[in-house]
């Protein structure tokens, strides 16, 4: 039977990202292999991918759009490590009203993270990405599908149209390009942080905000 063109490139999408998936990070079932720590960043990764990191439309913006200081978060919705460093970056959105935080979708750990991912991605087509997104931050029950879009409906995302919209090739190609962009910035785990432009890599547990955005803003300054 033949098949428009639009159909094949969704029936074949699903099947490109589970396959670069799979060739990062080996076979997804049961579950997911640990992955290498990082090698020390080098700024020469930064630079060298500078208008993905900080030109890419398809990425949400939280903060001031025209920052002096920009944030680059790769996150994932099941990392615990994700979510007990939200509050800290939070605070330091509000403390200072000249950050840029640009926010990478980087599904790795589960299965349902892929869902969240094009879930989150397609609620910006209903105007409501910043409280989707918070609200699964801030979730912390049985990370399930359903909970997926019962948070979905919670914050008033149509779940008809946000289930169109999570279909469409343009999320998937945002995530593959989010994944393409980690690697080549040696990020192989999740939170993933590149501030002004330095990649972090001690853990997110010891990282100051203020300090790094005020370093940043210093040799402009």
């Amino acid at each position: 039977m033949a098949t428009n063109d639009s159909g094949a490139r969704r029936s074949w999408l699903p099947v490109v990202l589970a396959s670069l998936m799979a060739a990062w990070f080996g076979p997804m079932a049961p579950a997911y292999a640990a992955v290498p720590v990082p090698p020390p960043a080098a700024d020469e990764a930064v630079a060298a991918h500078r208008q993905a990191l900080r030109d890419d439309p398809n990425s949400p913006v939280i903060g001031d759009p025209h920052g002096d200081v920009t944030i680059v978060e790769f996150y994932d919705y099941a990392c615990p490590y994700c979510k007990a460093v939200e509050p800290r970056l939070e605070d330091a959105l509000r403390s200072d009203a000249h950050v840029r935080l640009i926010l990478k979708e980087f599904p790795i750990l589960t299965p349902e993270s892929l869902t969240a991912a094009k879930a989150s991605l397609a609620s910006m087509r209903q105007h409501k990405y910043r409280q989707f997104h918070d609200a699964l931050m801030a979730y912390r029950g049985p990370w399930e599908e359903a909970a997926i879009f019962t948070t979905a409906k919670q914050v008033g995302l149509n779940l008809t149209q946000l289930r169109r919209d999570m279909a469409a090739p343009a999320i998937t190609s945002e995530i593959i390009a989010n994944f393409n962009l980690a690697r080549g910035l040696r990020i192989f785990q999740t939170p993933g942080f590149v501030v002004g432009d330095h990649i972090l890599t001690g853990p997110s547990a010891q990282i100051d905000f203020p300090a790094l955005i005020a370093a940043a803003r210093a040799p402009h300054s």
